[in-house]
């Protein structure tokens, strides 16, 4: 299983299909119970009191996976809307600062950053989607595409203005994100200097396409933070990927002879060729020792250490690949360069 991100036109042909409905009035609305302390009791049994965190605790125990899809989706939603308001705050502060209101002065900026959506543009939006619209046409079309398009650019124009004042001010984010303690091996593979100060543990499976996908991403973060950052490789098969323990256990082999990152570079390059044969040819392809490699990969050798780690990252709670945690922060599936890269200046800044 996998999470995947939605493209643009999809969601926007999505807003343009479907958007229906009142929204509640305020007097509708009820607000949710403030967040509990862990020592808050939610209980009593003949005098015996339960703690919220005995209830969590019990709720790790029985479905780690899902407390931490919960915790980490509360996060995520405290973490944007924080982000909004910190927004607001440095917007109304510039305002000031130029004696104009907060609307004229995001206007006036906003104005200056967003660029003016072209006819050509909308037909390219029109060509992209005109599958999934019913038939319907450029011209029924051109005013809500035209409008979500501006829409998008006023708020990419906005997020443009609040970095920029951001780096003139003074901005400390103290919203810590759920961590998690991942024991990192001796033996554990590593890309990067083991002493750096980042570490991302990379929970993946072989045959997994979307662990393929962030190879480039993950490449891209270690040529960008040198030394500052290292990977370390924990093996994660998921049940429907027959071939995946095999191919973990290659990796660990061609590591006696020097070859870890070789091999694995090797299998993700060619998914489909993980059966045992293939993975023997990609050996003797990498210079290895065959005979050695063979003796190894057969005898199941490395068996137990890939049932290991993805023992190991079930007590954690992962359920898909590839699941990753940056210093212990969790990020889930192939998420793009932006993310991790907002995940590691947090991390960097940190005292």
């Amino acid at each position: 299983m996998m999470f995947r991100v939605s493209s643009w036109p999809a969601m926007g042909l999505i807003l343009l299909l479907s958007a229906c409905g009142d929204a509640p009035s305020a007097a509708e609305q009820v607000r949710p119970t403030p967040p509990a302390s862990p020592d808050q009791v939610v209980a009593e049994i003949n005098g015996r009191k339960v703690t919220l965190k005995e209830v969590d605790d019990k709720w790790e125990e029985y479905d780690a996976a899902e407390r931490a899809k919960v915790t980490q989706l509360l996060y995520q939603n405290r973490r944007n809307v924080l982000g909004q308001l910190m927004g607001d705050i440095l917007i109304e502060e510039a305002a000031k600062a130029a004696g104009m209101s907060a609307d004229a002065y995001l206007q006036q900026e906003s104005a200056r950053r967003a660029q003016p959506v072209g006819e050509a543009e909308l037909k390219k939006f029109y060509d992209d989607v005109k599958g999934q619209v019913q038939g319907r046409s450029f011209e029924e079309l051109r005013e809500p595409m035209k409008a979500r398009m501006e829409s998008d650019r006023s708020l990419q124009a906005r997020e443009q203005l609040v970095a920029e004042l951001e780096k003139k001010a003074a901005v400390k984010i103290l919203l810590d994100p759920p961590r998690y303690t991942i024991a990192v091996a001796p033996d554990d593979p590593v890309r990067g200097d083991r002493s750096a100060s980042i570490t991302i543990v990379e929970f993946s499976d072989y045959q997994c396409p979307f662990c393929s996908r962030i190879n480039p991403t993950l490449a891209k973060v270690l040529e960008t933070y040198g030394n500052k950052v290292k990977i370390v490789f924990k093996d994660f098969p998921l049940p429907n990927h027959a071939e995946a323990p095999k191919a973990a256990e290659a990796a660990h082999c061609a590591a006696e002879q020097g070859k870890y990152w070789e091999m694995h570079d090797a299998m993700f390059a060619n998914q489909r060729a993980l059966g045992v044969p293939a993975l023997k040819q990609a050996a003797a392809g990498l210079g290895l020792d065959a005979a050695k490699f063979a003796r190894c990969l057969d005898s199941g050798q490395y068996a137990s250490k890939v049932a290991a780690g993805a023992a190991q990252g079930e007590k954690l709670g992962v359920n898909s690949t590839p699941t990753l945690y940056i210093n212990g922060r969790p990020v889930i599936g192939a998420q793009p360069f932006e993310v991790f890269k907002a995940a590691i200046d947090e991390e960097l800044k940190r005292p």
